[in-house]
Parts: C-alpha cells; structure tokens; sequence
C-alpha cells in the first residue's frame, strides 16, 4: 500500500512541476509580446492565471457587445421574438406599426408577404401608413455618426436590411446589390446620391424620414411578389385608435439567434436595437437609451460591477464606454450558460473589438492545465498582436 502511495505522489511532482513551469513560461511569453498591454485570464474557479495591467480601464470597442448579449439575455430571455403589428381599415389602408425588429431583412420579408396578404386578402391596398411611434421622433446613439457609411445606420422603431441600402452601379443604372432584395425608387435615388461608384452598401443615417419610406417601398415590393396589390401612397403617421391589428409578424428567428449573429457579425445596428429593447421590455415604451442605460446600470450594480463596467450605449461605438478586465472577465462568468452563441466558424468562442488605435480580445479559450479559461485582451495599435497573446495563452496554460 504505501508503496503504491509513493509512486503516485512521485509521478504527481513532476507533472505539477511542469505545469507550474508552463503557467510561468505563458506569462513570461504574454510579458515580452505586449508589456503594456492588458491581459486578464481566470480559471472556472476565479483564480487569476494572468493579470497584467489589469486595473487600467479601457475602451472596450465592440467587446462591449458581449455585455449587451449578458443583459439581454437575463432581461429579454433566450427565445424572445420581436414583432411587427398590421392593421387594416375600412378603406383598405394598410397600417404597420414597427417594433424595432432589428433582423426584418429581406428574407424575413420573404415569409411576411404571404402571411400578410393571407390575411388582408388580394383585394388592392389604397396606401400605406407606417407608425414609428414606439421610438422617439429621433434616436441618438454616442458614437454614430452623421455619414453614409453603413455601421454608423440609425436605430429605428421600423427599418429593413438594418437602414441600409445594398446596390450596383451598371453603366447609368442602379440596380439591387443582393438577389433577394428588389430594387425601389427610393434605393435608386438614394444611391445615385451617395452611393459608391461600383458596389456599396449604404446606410439611411441622413434622415429618419428616408429610412422609414425606404422600409415601406420594400414590404409594398413584397405585398406585390406575395400577390397581393398596393394603390396610393406610402406616408407616416399613427395607428388610429382603437383599430385591431390584422396580423402581427413574429419575428422567425428567437434572440438567441440574433445573439448569435450579433456576436459573431458584430452589427452595430442590431447591438443597439436590442439594447434600447431592454429598457422598454422593463419600463415599458416607447424606448429611450436612458431605459435602457438604466437597466444596465441596475443588473450591473446587483452584480458588483457599477464601478467596472461603464457603458454609453450597447454596440462599442462610443468611446465613452470604460471597463476593466476584473469586470469584463466576471460578464464571461455570468454569460457562461450561453458562451456557444460566441462561436465562429474559425471555432474561436470570443469576441473581437477594433477601433483606431485600439484592439481588444475577450471570450472563452481551452487550456491543457487549467481547463476552459475566460480571458480578455486590450491593447493599442494594430496587426495580430491580440491573437498572438491568445494563443500564448492557450498553448502556455
């Protein structure tokens, strides 16, 4: 018996010895690639692995989109659905109140057109009104800005292809960048406008107005494909009161898909439309950023973490928002349940963060010694740097 014992305890010396050397050499070797950078890595337990300048605040750029997926997640729910509502009056004008439905792309539009003109019938429709209501007349986002580039689109209670325009330039013809979506007057203008000279897509950032009779061309383009007929005018304005809806679109894919997506396209327009989601879903609509902020602040504050993470808005645009990596790393804690939502195709379960003069790195990474760690990567410049710490961290570990 006791010689069995003292086999194990000396074949246990060496492996522990060179698990110790291992986690000194990870250290060394995230040391002499980025010495000024910040780096966190916490085992399942909470033991710091590595902490280097790990009590400097940063800008976290789109990492901050992790933080956003965690509150939505806990406020919303995993298979939320967000929706459109449709009514339809006796003159046959065709109302649609917009939900902030960020993912009423082209394809959704595709299963909406049947369903709707099911419901309404083939008869002709003699106009279209579109209510934004359940948004303020203008929302403003820290961070975007007032151009034509499509990561800066506006948030909106009603907008297709996330407010932006995807088109081609053929000779002296505009046509629609991508097969599924039909090309409308107003895309045509638009383009002509501001639009690359080749291939480009757009954002309707210029004014809501735009945005809203864009998004109006394009379910009346397929009310028509689905069969059904639309007369009159596209204009804006309120449901009347007391009038039912005929149909109400659910959105066909649940939040956690739109998670998904989130994270691993990092759209700043579906960020912020699920974050301003968050405040109405707890303090009722119409949304504002400051709902919102202030549920933020109240789950991050119940977690420990009001002096950690600071936000601005939930997509990493602004460069106000400030985190530490204590804090970030404690978010990759509590959103373990749902860390497969950050998985690429390149098999990474993180989230990257790139803004001029600054990259950051956080997510989930698999060690020989120390199992699923959560780690989290600040640094300034740019290159390959963050992904050459990670895979110190990885092999090191």
């Amino acid at each position: 018996m006791w010689s069995r014992l003292l086999i194990i305890t000396l074949l246990l010396v060496p492996a522990q010895g060179l698990s110790t050397a291992a986690h000194a050499g990870a250290k060394e070797r995230v040391r002499a690639l980025a010495p000024k950078g910040i780096v966190l890595v916490i085992d399942e337990q909470g033991n710091e692995l590595i902490a280097q300048n790990v009590d400097k605040p940063f800008v976290p750029a789109s990492v901050a989109k992790v933080v956003t997926a965690w509150l939505a997640m806990e406020v919303l729910g995993p298979d939320y659905r967000f929706k459109t509502h449709f009514y339809l009056d006796e003159n046959r004008v065709l109302y649609v109140r917009g939900g902030g439905d960020p993912m009423l792309v082209s394809e959704e539009l595709a299963m909406l057109g049947p369903a709707l003109v099911a419901a309404i019938g083939t008869e002709p429709i003699t106009g279209i009104v579109l209510d934004p209501s359940y948004y303020p007349d203008e929302v403003r986002i820290p961070g975007i800005e007032n151009n034509s580039r499509s990561y800066n689109a506006l948030n909106s209670a009603l907008a297709v292809n996330f407010n932006t325009i995807n088109a081609v330039r053929r000779g002296k013809s505009v046509v629609s960048g991508e097969k599924q979506t039909p090309i409308t007057p107003l895309a045509i203008s638009q383009f002509r406008a501001r639009g690359p000279r080749g291939r480009g897509r757009i954002s309707l950032a210029k004014d809501p107005k735009l945005s809203l009779l864009y998004a109006g061309e394009l379910l009346s383009a397929f009310i028509v494909k689905a069969g059904g007929k639309v007369e009159g005018e596209i204009t804006i304005g309120p449901v009347p009161e007391g009038l039912q809806p005929v149909y109400i679109h659910q959105q066909s894919r649940s939040l956690a898909a739109i998670i998904n997506l989130l994270l691993i396209g990092s759209n700043n327009y579906i960020a912020n439309q699920v974050f301003l989601e968050i405040g109405a879903q707890r303090y009722g609509g119409p949304v504002s950023l400051e709902k919102s902020l202030r549920v933020a602040n109240e789950m991050l504050a119940a977690n420990g973490l009001q002096d950690d993470i600071y936000l601005e808005e939930g997509s990493g645009l602004s460069r106000g928002n400030r985190f530490t990596a204590r804090g970030l790393a404690q978010v990759l804690n509590l959103f373990v349940t749902y860390a497969e939502l950050m998985q690429g195709r390149n098999g990474g379960t993180n989230k990257t963060g790139t803004m001029s003069g600054i990259r950051t790195l956080a997510g989930y990474a698999d060690t020989a010694n120390h199992g699923r760690v959560r780690f989290v990567i600040a640094l300034r410049g740019g290159g390959r740097l963050r992904y050459q710490v990670l895979k110190a961290i990885e092999r090191g570990l």
